[in-house]
């Protein structure tokens, strides 16, 4: 992986060294996984739980995400996802609609590195 790359998922909010570990050093590998991560619908389906109300839409989609961007080392994405359930499980709809933006702020800087946009 290059150094502008590295930055960039970096600056992105990845914790690329941890990621390599979990894969191995495998870099394709770790960019393949990226990829898929940016065709996830899951966030879709987050945000449009978000605006029905659904509590349990929500959170199965945050508890989805939390585990890809754990595996990912998304450490910002992760720390959210893992608040946002926790606010779902306790029966905070509220709360857990609040974080949204922090998420979204948080995933768009996510995508853009994963998409080399940085």
């Amino acid at each position: 992986m290059d150094n502008l790359r590295l930055k960039q998922l970096t600056d992105g909010g990845i914790d690329v060294n941890d990621a390599l570990e979990r894969f191995m050093g495998n870099e394709g590998l770790f960019e393949r996984f990226l990829k898929k991560f940016a065709d996830d619908e899951n966030y879709e389906k987050l945000k449009a739980a978000v605006s029905e109300g659904d509590a349990e839409t929500m959170l199965t989609a945050s508890h989805t995400l939390k585990g890809v961007c754990g595996n990912l080392s998304m450490t910002e994405l992760f720390t959210l996802f893992d608040r946002q359930g926790k606010e779902l499980r306790a029966g905070n709809t509220e709360g857990a609609k609040a974080l949204m933006n922090e998420i979204d702020a948080a995933y768009g800087r996510v995508m853009n590195a994963v998409n080399g946009e940085n």
